[in-house]
C-alpha cells in the first residue's frame, strides 16, 4: 500500500514540475508525471531491498526527493532538445530542395 502512495506522490510531483517549468508544449502531458511515478517506485523498492523501513520517514523523503529531481531534470533536458529538433525539422521541411542541392 505504501508503494501505491509513493507512486502517487511521484506522479503529483511530476505534474507539478510539468506545469511549473517552461516548454510544456514540447512534450506530452503524461510524460513527466510518468517519469516521477516510475522513479519514485524504483527508488522506493531499491531502498526497501537495502533494508530501509517502509514506516520510516527517510525512505519517503529520499524517494520523493529523487522523483522530484528526476522530473525537473527531465523537463530541463527534454524541452530544449525537442525545440531544437522541431526547429531543425521545420527548416528541413520548409526548404525541401536545399538538402538535395547540397549532396
Amino acid at each position: 500500500m505504501e508503494l501505491l502512495f509513493v507512486v502517487l506522490g511521484g506522479a503529483i510531483l511530476g505534474l507539478a514540475a510539468r506545469y511549473a517549468l517552461p516548454r510544456r508544449h514540447t512534450y506530452g502531458s503524461a510524460l513527466v508525471p510518468a517519469i516521477g511515478a516510475g522513479v519514485a517506485a524504483v527508488v522506493w523498492v531499491a531502498l526497501t531491498w537495502l533494508g530501509w523501513a517502509w514506516d520510516g520517514g527517510w525512505i519517503w523523503v529520499v524517494s520523493l526527493a529523487v522523483a522530484a529531481l528526476a522530473s525537473v531534470g527531465a523537463v530541463l533536458f527534454i524541452g530544449p532538445r525537442r525545440e531544437h529538433a522541431d526547429t531543425a525539422l521545420f527548416e528541413r521541411l520548409a526548404r525541401p530542395g536545399a538538402s538535395a542541392r547540397r549532396a
